[in-house]
């Protein structure tokens, strides 16, 4: 997938797709440095990252008020993506110093309204992120620490939104002997294994939540 074909596909502007397109060029460079995605995705970089990652927007769009929380960013996907194309106020949360080194980079060159928190996701629920609207992430976990995680950041109204491939079905099934899942689940745009969970409300049983 080229940048054009990326445009025609997701419907973006000419000023985003500039933004994308220089967050593109940085990655490329900082890949000779650091591994920051699979040396054999990079060939496909618009739609193994880039589209994958822009997907989740429509369901961005309709989900509650307040600022995307993406968990375990690495590269910046699908969060940094989500926070150039929504405008948005995002958190990456990132524990590799080098992968946050990028994205604060990438932050700056995209104009992004991201803040960049290099800190273990169970301890950055103390750096200043409140409940948020949308929780991301994409190659992180395991759904069932997903939840453990997400439930530091969610509020009544949060939507989870995340990236999944073909073990949906089993993760789905783990995670349900230690949680109560309201969710959809959507086909992916960017390949036929990938899928988007998109989670509604979940708590511990007997937990009222």
């Amino acid at each position: 997938m080229t940048p054009a074909e990326f445009q025609v596909e997701i419907n973006v502007s000419r000023e985003t797709l500039r933004r994308l397109e220089a967050y593109a060029d940085l990655l490329t460079t900082w890949q000779k440095r650091i591994n920051l995605v699979s040396a054999k995705s990079l060939a496909d970089l618009w739609r193994r990252h880039m589209l994958d990652s822009a997907q989740l927007e429509p369901i961005i769009r309709k989900a509650a008020n307040g600022p995307i929380v993406d968990l375990g960013s690495g590269a910046g996907f699908p969060g940094l993506v989500l926070a150039i194309l929504t405008g948005r106020e995002t958190f990456l949360i990132e524990s590799d110093q080098r992968k946050a080194a990028f994205l604060t980079e990438a932050v700056r060159v995209t104009d992004a309204s991201a803040r960049v928190i290099c800190e273990r996701i169970e301890s950055a629920a103390f750096a200043g992120v409140g409940s948020a609207g949308v929780i991301t992430a994409r190659a992180c976990a395991p759904l069932d620490t997903l939840l453990e995680y997400a439930q530091t950041f969610a509020g009544p109204d949060t939507t989870l939104v995340f990236l999944k491939g073909k073990a949906l079905n089993d993760e789905l099934t783990g995670a349900r002997k230690n949680w109560t899942i309201a969710h959809t689940v959507h086909p992916s745009r960017s390949g036929p294994s990938g899928r988007i969970l998109e989670v509604h409300d979940f708590g511990k049983p007997g937990s009222g939540t």
